[in-house]
């Protein structure tokens, strides 16, 4: 966890880093795929959208919300929410406080993995086999605070129809801009409220996707 054990992350027996939304995902495997639990599944709008793909696999709702867990708390003090979270680690789940807590989510894996005599990499592989696979990454773009304005102007107008070669099939504006392409693959830019700096955050099936989704969509970005 963090330092106030609000977040998690974990590895797995090669040492490699499961984020967030994977942890998400086995949350929500755990409790509705094994232990038979139902409610709905909140989760903010940069989390990865495999979480609502299962969701719907298991038959239950699910919101989407702006950034920042006070959002999901909202919801959960008057919606029975199974598994709710966000992109940095802030994880809750039902029967216990409608607020994050890393070593309870970390506590709650463990029993999974004790339970099912199964590793991580077992676990996600169920998960894979019903949403696909994907990858994950995240770009901190610096610029002027003349071109993050004008950036976000063009977001604003729908001044964005393609990003090099990859054209857009759908885009969302919530608390951010999301713009979906082929191949499973979309990107979410997001303004940092206190600084000149665009957060670019890209989904791919694999990492050499989401790389290059993250290169082009920032080098388009950059021209303005």
């Amino acid at each position: 966890t963090d330092g106030d054990a609000d977040r998690i992350g974990m590895y797995n027996s090669r040492g490699e880093f499961v984020d967030s939304h994977r942890i998400l995902l086995l949350l929500l495997h755990y409790l509705v795929g094994y232990k038979k639990m139902t409610g709905k599944v909140v989760i903010t709008f940069s989390v990865t959208e495999k979480v609502a793909a299962l969701a719907e696999h298991y038959g239950l709702d699910y919101d989407i919300t702006k950034i920042g867990f006070k959002y999901i708390t909202e919801i959960m003090q008057h919606t029975d929410v199974v598994v709710a979270g966000e992109e940095s680690g802030g994880i809750a789940i039902k029967g216990h406080i409608p607020e994050r807590d890393g070593i309870w989510m970390g506590l709650t894996l463990l029993e999974f993995m004790a339970k099912t005599g199964k590793t991580l990499d077992a676990l996600l592989a169920e998960v894979y086999d019903i949403v696909g696979a994907f990858d994950f990454g995240r770009n901190d773009l610096h610029v002027t605070e003349a071109q993050k304005q004008n950036i976000l102007k063009h977001l604003n107008e729908g001044g964005y129809k393609a990003f090099g070669p990859l054209n857009i099939t759908k885009e969302e504006n919530l608390d951010g801009y999301k713009f979906h392409f082929a191949g499973d693959k979309w990107v979410m830019i997001r303004p940092s409220g206190t600084e000149p700096v665009l957060r670019v955050y890209a989904q791919a099936p694999d990492m050499a996707g989401v790389q290059d989704v993250l290169d082009k969509v920032c080098a388009v970005l950059l021209e303005d």
